[in-house]
């Protein structure tokens, strides 16, 4: 590894507080372009880092790639390490609409669970925590019973260690109290497995999967969605959601946009 690529990474974990997960993405991506280019990052011009990048098929793990070295590179500029500052172009990828669930959905799904013992309790409390505050799920399962006050969530593990705010549905802090009265453990952390010990992120799958056949992250898109479908202000949702740019929310709009031509179409008589 170069010294400064060991450089960006301590920049990332320790001045920007990115979280474990985040600066590991980042050193994978940058050490396999070292490794195809066999030279330092920091000596790659354009046309040799596009080339070492031209094994990528997929769009979205060559974008991936391309944030990852332009973060680096405007880390070399801002250091003083290089004279200029280069800036690759991402490629173009379709937007998807992000797969949701309706609130109708999500009560079927947990309508289906057995809630005669602790863990059934848990996981539709888990479930319905998730749609009721659109969290991470690494910030939901890091949850502890003081980040509740009253009907209010104080997100302290979010991304970039940033916190903040969620108002709590009060369905959600009803089934989070039945769970909270049967679980036979005394632990600060809410979510735990069969052994007392913290749920992990393949269980919390495993939850939604068997439930309502998808992943943790598509209630979180759900949450979002009712959100905007409901009028809420975009700026709001990327608060509520902890997005730290107004950019990564916007998709959503797309789903605001389909929803009123979808009422135009049924209800103008000239449609």
């Amino acid at each position: 590894m170069s010294n400064e690529l060991e450089a960006f990474l301590e920049y990332i974990q320790v001045t920007k507080a990115l979280s474990k997960r985040s600066v590991e993405a980042y050193r994978s991506d940058l050490l396999q372009i070292e490794e195809i280019s066999k030279k330092p990052l920091i000596t790659l011009d354009t046309n040799a880092t596009l080339k070492a990048l031209s094994s990528y098929d997929n769009k979205r793990t060559l974008n991936r790639k391309l944030s990852a070295i332009n973060a680096f590179f405007a880390f070399c500029f801002k250091s003083e390490f290089v004279e200029e500052h280069q800036k690759l172009k991402l490629a173009k990828v379709p937007k998807n609409l992000p797969k949701f669930l309706s609130f109708e959905q999500i009560k079927g799904g947990v309508a289906l669970i057995d809630q005669s013992c602790w863990m059934g309790s848990r996981d539709a409390a888990l479930i319905l925590f998730l749609y009721a505050t659109g969290m991470r799920i690494s910030e939901c399962l890091n949850m502890r019973l003081d980040d509740i006050e009253e009907n209010w969530l104080r997100v302290r593990h979010g991304k970039g260690e940033k916190e903040r705010m969620i108002p709590i549905a009060q369905n959600a802090l009803i089934q989070l109290k039945k769970y909270l009265s049967e679980v036979p453990f005394d632990k600060e952390q809410i979510w735990l497995n069969y052994r007392g010990q913290p749920l992990s992120r393949i269980s919390a799958f495993k939850i939604t999967q068997k439930y309502l056949g998808v992943s943790p992250h598509v209630l979180r898109h759900s949450y979002a969605t009712a959100l905007i479908l409901g009028g809420a202000d975009l700026r709001v949702v990327q608060e509520l959601l902890g997005h730290a740019s107004l950019l990564t929310t916007q998709v959503y709009t797309h789903i605001q946009k389909q929803n009123l031509q979808e009422t135009v179409l049924k209800h103008h008589p000239m449609a």
